[in-house]
């Protein structure tokens, strides 16, 4: 059967669609290129008379813009309709052919040039054509452009289309009917017949209260705040209409009484009558509601923080907000004792003043707040003083406290040497004459530092204060300038000496924390987390080492406000823990909640402090020491079996000589560090720790060291958790021997199986030999290095609200399976995860994660 060659005429028969519809987009494309000025004037037009701009045009200055509009419009017209030429047939094939691949339309009009007679030559003709029908039946309408940024760069269509949407939207078009008596210059229309009034009651702003059209109200009796603004318009002359008042207890300017329209503004200060006398007037009895002065008395009595901090609580009311307060704290000459430094005349100060703090949200109508400031480095400090308390309403209205005498809390010196160099710095401060005293004082300090000045970098920054205040002195009276420069440098010396390098390291702590915050919002690879976490770690422990020989040298002091109260306690293992799922977080690239965990670690570091345990040798206790051993291993093993889970997904196989350790790789030479911390001293060296050895190696390692572990095992005389918790741990090496078989087979699927099952033996363990020294009276591991905060942190907590538990686990005192909407919860968390793992923006490593997840769940 011979096939039939595809000629033009069905061609087009074809097409006619696409090549009807691509002809009407030129035609549009034409007319938009064409007519684009037109539509612009008129929208410019319609959008100004809508707006009444011909009731505020001169006749002269009308007549003008509506000729220069009408040419305008004229003249695009002119321009569009020469321009404007009608799509051919032809044209549109033209564009359609072009938007396919090959030209079909063209190839299907050709004809065969050289060999037609030949049969082989025709074949192959019919089949070019054949494939260019084909082609053309995938024709489809080319789209228009009628894109104008080229003609319009200015963008003027847009600026005239939204003047139009604005005019129809806030306009009126009824006033276009208005141009006729514009052109006319006819006048507005003429005031209705007959008087007429208007009167509003607007009550200040920061009473909230809305304001009143008494057009409009029908009561005759109103009650409004103090302040309201009344305003009344009368559109008659004085005869037709008057204005009689009694609110606003003084003469009202009174305008033209022959004027047509008559306006009077004025404040209701008292309760009175209103009343608007004439044809169609009224009256009203004004019941004005004073506005009283706030209040503002003390919640309690002020207290100190350890740093110094005071805070003082406040309860401040209004009738509506209270706007600002301040405190004014002036000295107490009269209860002051006038000795040595203070026998001087003070030099003359400003009374202290601090603003109160006012509510963020929600009403301060009435509020309780507290005054928390550090006034440690004013020369009143410690120093009997008297405080007051004022606050402003909108109205400009005071109220104020009692005068309460107290101590003007600021920090206090314990250590005898800074509290000499703290009290010289505030007898400079109170009298430039005691400089000579001040400077005599310092040189006996320092004549024989030995012994006596244990810090010598104290020693140095005291000397070269000394010298300062010497050449102050030399040169006459001391200047303002250097009594401010030396009595700051003292402050430095004494704060040194009394914290003995506490200052430095919580700075060091810091400065760690910011760089590992700067790392998780800039990307960091894993090398660089590993040292950062490890840099964090060593400030961390500098910074507990130092606030425990602080509390050694504090011990018994007088100071009842540093003792924090009955809050938050965590264990030094607690703390590592708390690190170690920050470094795993950001591994797995959940960066936001390493970020979120990270500002909790600080500002647990910024209010804790060290307490001991019971007994002070807890940690010393051989039942101590074994629980933190298997806590190291314990670590160990989930660290290898990440490892061991990473390579899986990578498609590597971890045998005999495979998958080597790089330095700083995590769970190298940083998780090593990491556990040495835990130490006391003695560098204990444990798999993963700076070695570059294989899984299987490093398993058996971890394997060898619980066997150790378990040989040191106390007899706690706990009898069946004894004998459970060695039970756990035979297990649990026997599933790390498994592990390691098939780590050298090969077979990471199978060494993963039993590293989990090693995991959860290991923490079983752990939780019958912590409950079996619980028991017996032992002291758990970290009693002598807890950190406790201020009362008011919580320990972390993991998106199911569990925290962290001592003994490698997960504990919750809440009952977690129990709710009445569990099954709600457990959507909830799958559609979170689903949300972040279709979020693109995410690292990579982040989005692996959550796909693991979902595909186990």
């Amino acid at each position: 059967m011979t096939r039939r060659t595809p000629t033009p005429r069905s061609a087009l028969r074809d097409i006619r669609w696409p090549l009807r519809i691509t002809r009407a987009g030129m035609v549009a494309e034409r007319i938009t290129r064409g007519f684009w000025p037109v539509w612009t004037i008129l929208s410019a037009l319609i959008a100004a008379l809508s707006f009444g701009v011909q009731d505020h045009l001169s006749l002269e200055v009308f007549w003008i813009a509506a000729v220069l509009s009408l040419l305008g419009l004229v003249a695009s017209l002119v321009i569009g309709a020469r321009r404007f030429r009608w799509p051919t047939t032809e044209e549109a094939m033209a564009r359609l052919d072009a938007s396919l691949p090959g030209r079909p339309l063209s190839a299907l009009t050709d004809k065969l040039a050289v060999g037609e007679k030949d049969a082989a030559s025709a074949i192959v003709w019919r089949a070019h054509l054949d494939r260019m029908a084909a082609g053309l039946a995938r024709a489809r309408p080319v789209v228009p452009d009628l894109r104008l940024s080229e003609r319009d760069p200015l963008a003027l269509r847009y600026a005239a289309l939204t003047a139009l949407v604005i005019a129809l939207l806030f306009g009126s078009l009824w006033k276009i009917s208005t141009v006729s008596d514009a052109a006319a210059g006819g006048h507005a229309a003429p005031l209705p017949s007959g008087p007429s009034w208007e009167a509003w009651l607007e009550p200040p702003r920061y009473t909230g209260k809305p304001s009143l059209y008494l057009n409009t109200l029908g009561e005759d009796a109103v009650i409004v705040p103090q302040g309201t603004r009344v305003t009344v318009r009368l559109y008659a002359p004085a005869e037709d209409l008057g204005l009689y008042e009694s609110v606003s207890g003084s003469d009202v300017a009174a305008p033209d009484p022959a004027a047509p329209v008559r306006a009077f503004d004025f404040e209701a200060a008292r309760s009175g009558t209103l009343t608007i006398s004439g044809d169609g007037g009224r009256e009203w009895q004004l019941t004005v509601q004073p506005d009283s002065p706030p209040t503002v008395v003390f919640a309690g009595e002020i207290t100190r923080e350890a740093d110094g901090v005071m805070s003082q609580p406040f309860a401040a009311a209004d009738d509506y907000a209270v706007l600002r307060g301040r405190a004014e704290i002036t000295l107490d000459t009269d209860r002051l004792d006038r000795r040595f430094g203070l026998a001087a005349e003070p030099e003359p100060q400003e009374p202290l003043a601090f603003d109160l703090p006012m509510p963020f949200s929600g009403s301060r109508a009435e509020f309780t707040e507290a005054l928390v400031e550090d006034a440690s480095r004013h020369v009143w400090s410690n120093l009997p003083v008297k405080i007051r308390l004022f606050v402003e309403d909108s109205r400009g209205q005071i109220g104020q406290t009692e005068t309460r005498e107290i101590l003007l809390p600021g920090r206090r010196f314990f250590d005898p040497l800074a509290a000499a160099v703290a009290e010289m710095r505030r007898d400079l401060l109170w009298s430039r004459d005691n400089g000579r005293r001040a400077a005599q004082v310092l040189r006996a300090i320092t004549h024989r530092p030995e012994g006596f000045i244990r810090n010598e970098r104290a020693y140095l920054m005291l000397r070269v204060a000394m010298r300062r205040l010497d050449a102050g002195l030399a040169q006459g009276p001391l200047t303002p300038a250097i009594r401010d420069e030396v009595a700051d440098a003292l402050w430095d010396v004494a704060v040194l000496i009394e914290d003995g390098g506490l200052a430095d390291a919580l700075e060091k702590m810091r400065q760690a924390q910011e760089r590992l915050a700067e790392a998780i919002r800039n990307g960091a690879s894993p090398e660089e987390i590993q040292k950062l976490m490890d840099d964090l770690r060593q400030a961390t422990d500098d910074y507990i080492r130092e606030l425990a020989e602080n509390a050694q040298r504090e011990d018994g002091a007088d100071e009842p406000d540093r003792q924090a109260e009955s809050g938050q306690q965590m264990t030094g293992d607690q703390l590592q823990q708390m690190m170690d799922e920050i470094q795993r977080l950001m591994e797995e690239g959940r960066m936001a909640e390493a970020q979120e965990l990270l500002d909790q670690l600080s500002r647990m570091m910024e209010n804790m402090r060290v307490t001991r345990g019971e007994g002070g040798e807890g940690q010393r206790s051989p039942g101590g020491q074994a629980m933190r051993d298997l806590q190291d291993t314990l670590r160990g093993q989930q660290q290898l079996s990440d490892e061991s889970f990473r390579n899986l997904q990578q498609g590597n196989r971890g045998g005999e000589g495979q998958q080597q350790m790089r330095p700083g790789q995590p769970g190298g030479t940083g998780e090593g560090n990491g556990e040495q911390q835990q130490g006391e001293g003695d560098p204990r060296e444990g798999p993963g720790q700076g070695d570059e050895r294989s899984l299987a190696e490093r398993q058996g390692a971890l394997r060898d060291q619980l066997a150790e572990q378990q040989g040191r095992l106390p007899d706690t005389g706990g009898g069946d958790l004894d004998e459970a918790a060695r039970q756990a741990l035979r297990d649990a090496g026997r599933a790390m021997n498994e592990a390691e078989d098939a780590l050298r087979d090969g077979d990471m699927a199978g060494a993963l199986d039993r590293q989990a099952e090693a995991i959860r033996n290991l923490r079983e363990g752990l939780r019958n030999l912590g409950e079996a020294l619980a028991q017996n009276g032992n002291n758990q591991p970290g009693t002598d290095g807890q950190v406790q905060g201020d009362g008011t942190r919580e320990v972390p907590r993991d998106p199911l609200g569990r925290t962290a538990g001592s003994l490698g686990g997960i504990d919750s005192d809440q009952n977690m399976l129990q709710q009445n909407d569990v099954y709600r919860r457990a959507i909830d968390l799958l559609d979170e995860l689903r949300r972040r793992s279709n979020d693109r923006g995410r690292p990579q490593m982040e989005l692996d994660y959550f796909k693991r997840l979902l595909d186990r769940f």
